[in-house]
Parts: structure tokens; sequence; C-alpha cells
């Protein structure tokens, strides 16, 4: 039979396992509550994931482009506007205009100078003496003298030059005259020297001198259009007139390789050639309403008048 004195120590053992497996088993207890609980993750846990979400890359233009949508010409999140593109201006057909083109609009001239369409002008009428109706303008003899000498300024370097013109008086009377010659200065703007016989269809030839109003007119008229070529043309240069146009001539063209090139008009109204450039060929006339007539067939004869079968349209 054992003492108690063994026993003893044995029991103590036995207790103090007992406690150390109890407080064991609290420990791993509590533990166990603790990681259970709701939003309580350790922080390991909770560190991870904070490191994954704040590591992700971010997509910028630079490492992830998306395709680009069509831009505006001009976008407001731009700070320098994309220009549009240039629009380039069409190029002058060598072909040229036809007269069947559209015609401008009835009383518009927009190749009129300073005598304008449906514009009435006022100034002063005196007389001279026409003798054969030729002047400045180069006609030549004509017999009708209802003519008239357009004063220097509104004369234009001879644009005056076949014009039409209804006179009117203070008394009412009118005459309608054609102008074929220059009045000098002292002539002043509106100012018309009429022959003898013009003006007396207006007042007797003693008055010398009347206040008037006159405006272009566009007359009916059974005559054609007529070239002329000037004394010593040729091949080598010449100098082209056109007579008998119903509405005032503004431009006089010739027919070169590369289309049509405009010849200059003098103060004698004859557009001149200088360097032989289209005399002889195909002729275009434009009078100031833009209306063209292309003249062929005209040979080089010098101080001959060559009718066509053109002639502009009545305005």
């Amino acid at each position: 039979m054992a003492s108690a004195s063994h026993r003893r120590p044995l029991r103590k053992r036995r207790t103090a396992l007992f406690w150390a497996v109890a407080v064991a088993a609290v420990g791993l207890l509590v533990s166990l509550v603790v990681a259970l609980r709701p939003g309580s993750e350790p922080d390991t846990v909770r560190t991870a994931a904070g490191a994954a979400t704040s590591t992700r890359p971010s997509v910028t233009p630079t490492k992830r482009e998306p395709t680009p949508a069509p831009k505006p010409s001009v976008s407001p999140a731009s700070p320098t506007p994309t220009p549009a593109p240039a629009t380039r201006p069409a190029r002058p057909s060598p072909t040229p205009a036809r007269s069947s083109a559209p015609r401008p609009a009835s009383g518009t001239a927009p190749l009129a100078g300073r005598i304008k369409p449906g514009t009435t002008y006022s100034g002063v009428a005196t007389h001279y003496d026409a003798e054969d109706g030729d002047g400045a303008c180069l006609y030549g003899p004509s017999p009708d003298l209802m003519v008239a000498a357009m004063n220097h300024a509104d004369y234009e370097t001879s644009r005056a030059c076949g014009a039409y013109v209804l006179v009117r008086a203070a008394s009412g009377a009118t005459v309608t005259v054609r102008i074929t010659n220059e009045c000098p200065l002292p002539c002043a703007p509106g100012q018309l020297d009429l022959s003898k016989e013009a003006f007396a269809k207006l007042a007797g030839l003693s008055a010398g001198r009347i206040p008037i109003t006159w405006s272009l007119l566009s007359p009916g008229t059974s005559d054609t259009v007529s070239i002329r070529y000037k004394t010593g043309s040729s091949r080598h240069w010449c100098g082209i007139q056109a007579l008998g146009h119903r509405n005032p001539l503004a431009r006089l063209e010739v027919r070169t390789g590369s289309g049509w090139s405009r010849l200059t008009r003098t103060e004698y109204n004859y557009f001149l050639s200088p360097d032989g450039t289209g005399c002889g060929g195909s002729l275009r006339l434009t009078d100031i309403y833009g209306e063209q007539l292309t003249v062929d067939g005209i040979a080089i004869r010098p101080d001959t008048v060559q009718p066509t079968r053109a002639q502009f349209t009545r305005r």
C-alpha cells in the first residue's frame, strides 16, 4: 500500500493539468468567437484587401487608348481648334461661256460704268454742228444726225460710245440720240452737246443752253452688230471696233489657245491687240448687262464694215 506522501503530488499534477487544459480551451473559444464576428476580419486580411485595392492599375490614355470617335472641326475639349479642310477654288473652265447661258435679270447691268440703266441724270444741253455725224468714237459718216457728244467724265474712255439716251427738256419735249462724240472740258458731268438737229427737237437754237434730264435706252432695231478692223491691222497688230450694238459695249475679247483674252479699249473706241493675239480669229462681245455674242469668220479687212447676224437683247 502506497504511502500518502506519494499520492498527493499525483493529484496536484492532475489538477494543474486540468487547469492548463481549461485555460487553453477558453482561449481557443475566445479566438473562435472573435474570428467569427461579422466585420471583424483579421488585420492581415484587411491589409491584403487594402493593398489589392490600392495597387489596381488606373486606365489612362497613355496605357490604354480606346478607339477614338470622329471629332468635329472644332472640339471644345481641345485647346487648339482643328481647322476645317480648306476648300479649293474651282478651276476656271477653258470652255468659253455660251450665249445660251442664263442672262442677268432685266434692268441689272453688272458691267456698266458711270452710265447705268434705270437712272435719270440731270444736266444741261448745248449744241454743235455735227456735220456728217462722225466724232471721237470714229464710227464714220452717218445719215442719221440724231447724235450727241458725251461730257468727258461720262464718256469714260469711250465706254459711252454707241449708247442710246433719251433726253427730256423742262418743256416735256424729248429726243433720242446716239453717243458718237466726246464733249471735252469744260463740259460738266451730266452735260450733253447735241447736234443742232437733235437740239432743235427740244428748243430753238437761239436758246443755246437748256436744263435737261436724260437716261439710258435699249431701243428696238432691225440692225445687227458689225465689226471693223482699223487701218494697218494685220496678224501682228490689229485694232477692232464693234458698231451698231443696241446696248453699250463693255468688253471685246479674242480667242487664244488657252481661252479668251480681253483687249484694251482706247479713247477712240478701238480695242487693240498690240502683239497680234487673236487678230483674224473668233471674237466675243459682252454688253453692260453681261450678255455675250460670239462672232466667227471675220477676216482682217482694214476699214471694211463686216456685218454679223448677231444683236444684243433689248432691255
